[in-house]
């Protein structure tokens, strides 16, 4: 570490303890229940909600790229970012075991540019194919006092026999906790890396110091990866609970069970962390609290199960499930 004043996610915006008091003040009066068909089967908080359909339970998520969008204008590049919005909902809908059905997007505008709308089209139909599913419909808005640029979101419908669904309820102490692979920053923690790129020597048209055939902005624009293949393991194999790593890094984990996590192999970070943490003299604490760290989802299973699930989806044994605590290695998240 340099001796700059360290960056954190707080300083450059978001406060995630702020970001949760919000939610509560939010969701506090939202105690009206539907009963019989459509009922909600969760409580708010989870990855995805989930309604009675009979046989099913229909899994709904929300989402939006971020501030992602930001390095998207700079670059002058808006094809990628409809995949992120796909991925964020659609990675929520597979943290609960729910196959994705059906898609809605809403893109809000400062105002209309020839050729923009197409290149997000194109990554919202990418996004789509990916996860098997179809557009169905979607909203935009052009609102010039609200909007400073555009913002991107989605709503992402899934599908999932009652008896499947994974709350993380059957996690137990010794489960095996595999790790897949992120495709970089996916789309959380950009208001650090913004921050940090700013107060930095670069710009996003630099060319990157470990790479010099990308520039920082398209290694910052690579989208969000979708872990279709979570629906493969689940079709084969025993698993006792998912999680989609994004947002405040791995303390979501608490969405899934009151247990621990021992991370004591990680995936390694790549290139692209250690620059940002490098130039914005970030903490290994702040990096796992504020980003997926190159791991994107986690799958847990039983020890017997793990070889198996590894073959399939290409992840790697990153740990175990313990009595209490996160850790990655010597590191105390919580």
């Amino acid at each position: 570490m340099t001796g700059k004043e360290q960056s954190t996610y707080a300083t450059s915006g978001v406060d995630i303890h702020q970001e949760e008091d919000t939610i509560k003040s939010l969701t506090k009066t939202m105690t009206y229940k539907r009963e019989g068909f459509g009922a909600p089967l969760t409580d708010i908080g989870h990855y995805a909600g989930l309604m009675d359909f009979g046989e099913f339970a229909v899994a709904m998520t929300t989402d939006g790229v971020g501030s992602k969008v930001l390095i998207a204008n700079e670059m002058g590049k808006w094809d990628t970012v409809g995949i992120d919005c796909v991925a964020m909902n659609v990675n929520d809908l597979l943290a609960i075991g729910a196959e994705p059905i059906g898609f809605v997007d809403y893109l809000a505008l400062e105002k209309h540019k020839p050729g923009f709308a197409e290149e997000v089209g194109i990554g919202l139909a990418k996004g789509a194919e990916i996860s098997r599913m179809s557009i169905v419909g979607g909203e935009t808005a052009t609102l010039p006092d609200v909007i400073k640029g555009f913002d991107l979101a989605g709503t992402c419908i899934g599908a999932v026999k009652k008896e499947d669904v994974l709350t993380g309820e059957k996690i137990k102490v010794g489960d095996v906790i595999i790790g897949l692979k992120s495709s970089g920053i996916h789309s959380n923690g950009y208001s650090l890396v913004r921050k940090i790129i700013k107060e930095s020597p670069y710009d996003y048209q630099d060319y990157c110091p470990y790479d010099s055939k990308k520039t920082i902005g398209d290694e910052l624009l690579i989208p969000t990866k979708i872990y279709m293949e979570v629906l493969d393991v689940l079709k084969q194999h025993e698993v006792h609970g998912l999680a989609h790593i994004t947002g405040s890094g791995l303390l979501k984990l608490r969405r899934i069970t009151n247990l621990g996590f021992d991370f004591d192999d990680p995936i390694e970070p790549p290139e692209i962390f250690k620059f940002l943490q490098q130039q914005g003299n970030v903490s290994d604490l702040e990096m796992y609290k504020t980003f997926n760290m190159g791991m994107g989802f986690i799958i847990i299973v039983p020890e017997e199960v793990a070889p198996y699930v590894m073959g399939l989806t290409g992840g790697k044994r990153v740990g175990t499930i313990v009595e209490s605590g996160i850790k990655v290695k010597d590191l105390v998240i919580e």
